[in-house]
């Protein structure tokens, strides 16, 4: 080949000089990408994995990978203005004496005093508050701010039980026995050293300064028949009036719920794969868990085997964006959504203000997960007084009030188009599935055929298609 055809080839311009190579094609590995090759050499210097805040990077099956289908010739919708769509939900009628009723399919997730501050954990209990919904507390036990403010809270029980006191769990509206988080699953919790501030280390009897790891296992119990014995417990210590959640962290979901309602939960709390969290080890957020909808089946079903749909509540968390994901994870079968990042970018958590501390973290508003460091730009996830300050109370608080309020008309816009006067009534049957990952996982036809491709109906086509076979031709000869 001459140096004038090499030249064309590699798509040069100036021709080639006797002798010179051609210019190889510059091509990236996808095995060892750049991101792969930054994360190897940032740990060869650090010696150790690496932290951060936030959710997963990943993207994997969800809501998105569904749409409903509304009534058009052969069914009837409501009318958006006139007709009303109830979205009243009640939790933890089965055994509790005063089972939660809120106004909306929609609670705030546990997050701690410690990951947050005063400011934002009392916003969202005013928020809350407004919306007729509850609040949960979180790892570090109960913010005096934020029980004042908000008219329904749910405390956790965790297994580290920093800051746990009987007094603030009577005080409660309902309990939750936190066995895992969906972001990381199998592991405990983190608060890392700058914000163990001295109010914060007092809250957990901590030294200041020093990163806390949570324990991963609860002191008192380790399986299924000491959860039994730790749930009979707390009803006795707040005298069966209180509704008892289980929160489960994704992972062997089916087993999982069907122990949680052998020990008597009256509402599981199911947190999928796409959940946040304050400081993780990045590993975990990526490759441990199951994906929230994936969940939310397997939850489902096992409910269903042991005959307590409807009976035991099923709360969904992880990655819950807007009322079309409510929406779609009701019509799966859950009772009511968790929110708890959407929760926080409503606060104001990655918007576009203080640029010049977001680039003191090496990063861009919208791509910011420094939860860890407690140098939040916008004063959410941080200790400092300085910081904490840029968060103004009431107008944090009208923020996420507005967002949710958003979100149950979503929710209530979609049950109308669909003919339903309550948002409870939403069914998988009222969407399709754009992708074979979503008709697999959730039995929903994919969008322009009659059948889900799950692994039972596909074998039973093929079983089908032989029977008309044979009885066909009989003989085994094909007609032609």
């Amino acid at each position: 080949m001459t140096a004038e055809r090499l030249n064309r080839s590699h798509g040069t311009e100036a021709p080639l000089a006797r002798g010179d190579a051609p210019k190889p094609v510059l091509r990236e590995s996808r095995i060892w990408s750049k991101e792969v090759i930054e994360d190897i050499q940032l740990k060869a210097q650090l010696g150790r994995y690496r932290m951060q805040g936030f959710s997963t990077h990943r993207r994997v099956p969800n809501f998105d990978d569904l749409t409903f289908v509304p009534c058009t010739l052969s069914r009837v919708p409501l009318e958006g203005y006139r007709e009303r769509c109830e979205t009243r939900t009640v939790l933890g009628g089965r055994f509790a004496k005063k089972p939660i009723e809120l106004k909306l399919p929609i609670t705030i997730a546990g997050m701690s005093y410690g990951a947050l501050n005063k400011t934002a954990k009392t916003a969202l209990g005013m928020a809350a508050t407004r919306l007729g919904i509850s609040t949960t507390t979180g790892d570090g036990g109960m913010l005096w701010e934020e029980r004042q403010a908000s008219h329904l809270m749910v405390y956790q029980v965790l297994p580290s039980r920093y800051g746990f006191n009987p007094d603030h769990l009577k005080m409660a509206d309902a309990i939750e026995i936190v066995i895992g988080q969906g972001a990381k699953p199998g592991t405990g919790g983190v608060l890392l050293g700058s914000k163990v501030s001295e109010v914060i280390a007092n809250q957990r009897t901590l030294p200041v300064g020093v990163d806390q790891r949570s324990p991963v296992r609860h002191p008192d119990f380790i399986g299924p028949d000491d959860l039994q014995i730790k749930i009979e417990e707390l009803r006795e210590a707040t005298n069966w009036e209180k509704p008892i959640y289980v929160k489960l962290g994704a992972s062997r979901v089916s087993d999982d719920v069907k122990l949680a309602i052998k020990a008597k939960a009256d509402v599981i709390v199911l947190d999928g794969m796409e959940g946040a969290t304050g400081a993780s080890p990045d590993v975990l957020l990526d490759h441990t868990g199951i994906p929230t909808m994936s969940a939310l089946m397997e939850a489902v079903r096992a409910l269903d085997d042991l005959h307590v749909l409807g009976e035991v509540q099923l709360i969904v968390s992880g990655g819950i964006k807007n009322g079309v994901d409510a929406a779609k994870a009701l019509a799966l079968g859950a009772d009511a959504v968790s929110i708890g990042t959407a929760a926080l970018i409503a606060l104001n958590c990655n918007a576009p203000l203080f640029i010049e501390d977001y680039h003191r973290l090496g990063v861009e508003p919208g791509t910011c997960h420094h939860c860890h460091t407690g140098r939040c730009p916008v004063g959410i996830t941080t200790q400092d007084p300085e910081l904490e300050s840029r968060l103004k109370l009431d107008e944090a608080a009208d923020r996420v009030f507005n967002f949710v309020q958003s979100m149950a008309m979503e929710m209530q816009m979609f049950a109308r188009a669909c003919g339903k006067s309550d948002v409870h009534h939403l069914e998988a049957e009222d969407m399709r599935a754009l992708t074979l990952e979503a008709s697999m996982i959730t039995g929903i036809p994919l969008a322009g055929t009659e059948t889900a491709l799950t692994p039972d109906t596909i074998a039973a086509r093929v079983v089908k298609a032989l029977d008309d076979r044979a009885r066909k031709h009989p003989n085994g000869k094909a007609r032609h």
